[in-house]
């Protein structure tokens, strides 16, 4: 069954469709949360509630194109993050100081490809959690700033520059792992 049948399926409340829905997405949207929380627990908590919204909101969905049922899911599921976030007040400000000077000590790509993945996962975690929000959703989920900031509650100018900061701070990182190892 394609996603568009799919789709009117779980409108009419069809109980193996929604099954079919939660089997053939649940992975890819699990993989999305757990980018954006700190423990399996909590993706599994965001993507269970993700889809009681999805189904509570599917017949809102507008087909367009192959992928679009994924960019719908994973925009809600981003939204419902990001509001979680703003209710609980966890969405912390940051020291807004001045930009790093420059990033001419930015390691190549090269280098870069030399700090095994999980180490990079690892730094990226690491990276304070407005800072990696950014990053994630500029670098990851390819939005743009304009999209960021509206979604996160900031200014276009301020995602830029926690971009750039997340930047500086994993090209520090990767050149001390660099120069450790």
């Amino acid at each position: 069954m394609d996603d568009q049948e799919l789709v009117r399926k779980c409108i009419r409340r069809d109980n193996n469709a929604r099954e079919e829905l939660f089997r053939r997405y649940s992975p890819r949207l699990l993989a999305l949360c757990l980018r954006y929380t700190h423990s399996r627990a909590e993706a599994d908590d965001l993507l269970q509630d993700a889809f009681i919204k999805i189904f509570d909101r599917i017949g809102l969905f507008r087909w367009q194109g192959e992928g679009s049922l994924m960019r719908w899911m994973s925009r809600l599921t981003l939204n419902l993050f990001f509001d979680r976030k703003r209710r609980k007040r966890l969405q912390s400000e940051v020291d807004i100081g001045p930009l790093e000077e420059s990033l001419t000590d930015e390691p190549d790509y090269a280098e870069t490809l030399q700090v095994p993945p999980e180490k990079l996962k690892s730094m990226i975690q690491g990276l304070p959690d407005r800072y990696r929000t950014v990053f994630q959703l500029y670098c990851i989920d390819h939005l743009s700033h304009r999209e960021i900031a509206r979604m996160l509650g900031i200014k276009e100018k301020s995602s830029s520059a926690d971009l750039s900061r997340a930047k500086s701070l994993l090209a520090k990182q990767i050149k001390q792992y660099l120069h450790e190892n």
